[in-house]
Parts: C-alpha cells; structure tokens; sequence
C-alpha cells in the first residue's frame, strides 16, 4: 500500500503537476492549488533536454509536447556578427528514441500537464494557495475552506509559501545576471538553437519552439528593470539585439509591438537535507532552482516528481519515503545547480578556457553533466 492516500500539492508547474498526475494514476486522492487564476498566463519558451522528454514520455504527454513544440539534435556557436563558428551534435541524454533537444512554448506546456492532470482525477483550483500548514497536515486555504492531508507538496516555486509556513531555510542568492526573453515568430532559416557568448550581452540565444515560434534572450548584466514600461522593456531588448548579426536580424524585425516581453534576475539555492517536515515535503523549484545556463530547471522538476512519487507509492510509510526521496533527489540537483553557476561566473569573470591559461573548461563540464543526467534518477 502506497505511503498516502491523500495528498495537497501545492503549485501547478512541472514539479506539482507531475507529482499529482502520477500519484493520482497510482489510486491517491489529489488535490492541487495553484494561486494563479491561469497557468498559461506567463512565460515565454523552455528548452527540454532528453532527460525532461524522458519523463514526459513516462507522463504519456511526450507526443502532445512533440506536436506543440519543434525538435533538434545540433546547437550551434555563432560570433556576433552571426558567422557560425562550431557545429555540435548534443546528447541524446533521454535515450536514442528521443529527440536530444524540444523547444515548447512555456504556456503550451503549463496547459497540458494541467490539463492531463485533471483528466487523471487530480482535483485543481487555480487562483488559491495556502494560508497556514502544519506539520501534521492540516492546511487552511485562501478561499476560507480547509483540510487534512497525509502529505503536503510545496512545488509553488522559488518563493515557496509552503516552505516558509515550513520553517525550511533557504538562501536565494543572486547571480549576477539578468535576462531578456521575447516569444515570436521563426524566421525559416532557425531549425536549432544558436548561442553567441560575448559581444553585447554574455549570451544571446534562440530556440525554435514551434512551426511558427522561436523563444530568444540576452543575458546582461542584473539590472533594476522594473520601471520601464511593456514598450519600453520591446524597444530596449530590440536595442540589445541589434548589436547581433545573422539570424537576429530577422528576429529583431519581428519583435512586434506588444509581443511578450520580459525580464528576470538568475537566482540559485539548493535547500539543505532534509527537504521536508513532518508530512511536508518540497519539490522543483521550492527546493532547488538554477540560473537557465544548462537549460535543466524544468528537467530537474520533473525528476523530482518522478523520484517522489516511486518513493511515496513503494514505501510503506511517509518518513521513509521522504527521506530516500531527497537521499536520491539532493546530490544530483546539486551537481545541476553547481554547473550552471559555474557556467555563469566564469561569463561574468570572462575566464578563458584551459588553453589559454584559465579553469573555464565549458565542454568538460557540459560532458560531465551529460553523462550524468543520461542516467535515470
């Protein structure tokens, strides 16, 4: 017999939903809260390695995903003024069956997974959170009602209320870097991602995301953005851009008035063992979050959905399950989390590779991490 027989999660990304679909296909009760009243509301593009298809195959919504989204097996390096400089064939990190690399839509995917959640019996209600747990399980929520539940999940994200409520501490340190994201149409000639590091931005980059969309971002300095206005947050990433050749030409071209703009500052944590108490347990971003650097923030959610949900539905108790859920769960974030800092301050230090007399090995590193997330969790 499964750990639980009724479960909270808390929050409607990757990490929550999927935690709840595979819970609710297994005969638990699941209720799921998620304090925005649309979940396809914000967001721009994701960037899915193997090892997220792996798990959206095993969710069964691979195909759906595949359908909405654009696949690809190549990434290459361009100079800024757009001359392609290398050609790499990724890893196919989720098996030889699955693409290496899907851009999807942000909105896109946030809809199927809650869509199939609900068709797998999960009971959701969007514009509500939590206003008090208790390490016993006993939840009251912002519409008034209230309820007892053998285990709450907080996946609601960097500033997890569940974690608060918790009294689990997190540190949510800077980076150093900010990013814009715009979501528009492809120019034909784009059918994989392009990275430029250096020139105007330390990174500017697209990724197909559809017949007919690319997700694309340039990484600055951190800066306080929040005064400028949706057509001053356009007019200043179009800015940006225009110092970029080849493909951004078109790209910038298509950034149209209104297009969805927007800007965020790279964060990191990693909580500390243990990832729960009582029966609260932390999941996705409430207990791990990365700067974007090896495109696995939504990859390692979905992991630890799957890794919680084989654990919970193996053991026959919730402190057992808990504790070998962040036993496999916390090592691997870490190395996850730990690389794409990495990957970011030898950027913003300019560090020159091993040839050139520096530590800024970028190809041992993303080996490393290939052959580490190839393996299943």
């Amino acid at each position: 017999m499964p750990a639980v027989q009724d479960v909270l999660v808390v929050g409607g990304g990757a990490a929550g939903c999927a935690t709840a679909m595979l819970l609710a296909r297994a005969g638990v009760a699941v209720d799921l809260v998620e304090i925005k009243p649309d979940v396809t509301s914000v967001g721009s593009g994701l960037t899915l390695q193997g090892n997220a298809l792996r798990v959206l195959r095993d969710l069964g919504v691979y195909d759906e995903v595949l359908a909405a989204g654009y696949a690809f097996d190549v990434t290459g390096l361009r100079a800024p003024d757009g001359t392609v400089l290398v050609e790499m064939r990724d890893v196919r990190m989720g098996g030889d069956d699955l693409p290496a690399t899907v851009g999807v839509p942000r909105p896109e995917l946030a809809r199927l997974l809650l869509d199939r959640a609900v068709a797998d019996g999960v009971k959701v209600r969007l514009a509500t959170t939590v206003t008090s747990v208790s390490p016993d399980g006993d939840v009251a929520f912002s519409d008034g009602s209230s309820g007892l539940y053998d285990l709450v999940v907080g996946a609601d994200g960097v500033r997890s209320r569940v974690r608060e409520l918790a009294g689990i501490p997190a540190a949510v340190d800077p980076v150093g870097m900010g990013i814009w994201r715009v979501l528009t149409t492809r120019p034909e000639s784009i059918e994989r991602t392009d990275l430029t590091y250096g020139g105007a931005a330390y990174i500017a980059g697209y990724c197909p995301t559809g017949e007919d969309s690319i997700y694309a971002y340039l990484v600055e300095d951190a800066q306080d953005r929040t005064g400028l206005s949706p057509e001053e947050q356009l007019a200043t990433m179009r800015a940006l851009a225009g110092q970029y050749g080849g493909p951004w030409v078109d790209i910038r071209e298509r950034m149209a008035d209104g297009a969805p703009t927007n800007y965020t500052h790279f964060e990191s944590h990693v909580v500390a063992a243990p990832w729960h108490r009582g029966r609260l347990v932390l999941a996705g971003d409430a207990a791990h979050s990365c700067p974007p650097t090896l495109a696995q923030g939504c990859a390692q959610a979905l992991e630890d959905a799957t890794v919680l949900a084989d654990e919970l539905l193996a053991a026959d108790d919730v402190e057992t399950a808990l504790t070998a859920y962040v036993e496999r769960r916390l090592p691997r974030a870490r190395t996850v989390v730990d690389g794409s800092v990495q990957l970011a301050r030898w950027l913003l230090t300019h560090e020159p590779p091993p040839q050139a007399g520096g530590t800024a090995d970028v190809p041992g590193l993303l080996g490393r991490t290939a052959a580490l997330l190839t393996q299943r969790p």
